[in-house]
């Protein structure tokens, strides 16, 4: 099986060389040059058939996009951005060691649900608005591929909700009740952008989900909202990306083993 996952992968190598080498996976904390480490990743996601397709049929096409914008696979970290009112999900990379993020793709969103606010509770189809990261990587999702979103993190479980919910993902298809869909197609992309990010030894990747452009002129324009303070709180964080093409308090060499 291994033999011949190590074959496919040196068949497409010549298309996508890169993006075809080694992945550290979720917990591992080796070092970018462990590459026997990072190669069993990638052998561990290959022995999925959803992986194994999308990286041959969209595997050249992210390589030169890559290329494309100078950005080097073995160096690539990655953070997603989405803004409810514009429908799609943003995916922003840079090289190790630089500091701004360059935009490099937009994904719009399939279906929306919910309304403008932070989630709060299982089955109110909200999706959430803060800060957040990619804690789960989902080869067998009940919609295709899917990337899992650490909600509730900290700050959500600090307000004492009994029941919070969970299992919020980016994922494949056009249904939700509180994910981002993104397509099947879009998922393939942004899955593979993401495995080769946490090859690279990525090992926080964030996720800022906003409701709106977070500037006076919005607020002012949504004042009798009951979120108008939770909002005001993410604006900190809303800004500094907006000025610095980085998320704050993510340094530049944010990388596993650093």
């Amino acid at each position: 099986m291994l033999r011949c996952l190590s074959g496919c992968v040196l068949l497409l190598l010549p298309l996508y060389q890169l993006l075809a080498q080694g992945c550290t996976a979720k917990g591992d904390r080796a070092s970018t040059g462990d590459l026997p480490t990072q190669t069993a990743f990638w052998q561990q996601q290959l022995k999925f058939s959803r992986v194994r397709v999308a990286l041959a049929g969209t595997g050249p096409v992210l390589a030169e996009r890559l290329s494309a914008r100078g950005l080097d696979p073995q160096r690539l970290e990655l953070m997603f951005r989405l803004i409810k009112t514009n429908q799609e999900l943003e995916v922003w990379a840079r090289n190790q060691g630089a500091g701004a993020f360059l935009l490099l793709d937009r994904y719009p969103l399939a279906a929306t649900s919910g309304r403008l606010g932070p989630k709060r509770r299982a089955g109110d189809r909200q999706v959430p608005e803060g800060f957040y990261e990619i804690d789960r990587f989902n080869p067998h999702s009940e919609y295709l591929l899917s990337l899992g979103l650490n909600y509730p993190n900290a700050a959500d479980r600090s307000l004492g909700e009994p029941n919070p919910g969970g299992d919020i993902f980016i994922h494949g298809g056009a249904v939700t009740v509180g994910c981002l869909p993104i397509t099947d197609a879009g998922i393939e992309e942004v899955y593979l952008l993401a495995v080769a990010a946490r090859a690279a030894g990525q090992a926080v990747i964030p996720v800022h989900i906003f409701p709106f452009p977070l500037t006076e002129a919005e607020l002012a324009r949504r004042s009798a909202s009951p979120h108008q303070s939770f909002w005001r709180g993410l604006m900190p964080g809303y800004a500094y990306f907006e000025h610095h093409h980085q998320p704050a308090g993510l340094a530049p060499l944010a990388v596993a083993g650093k």
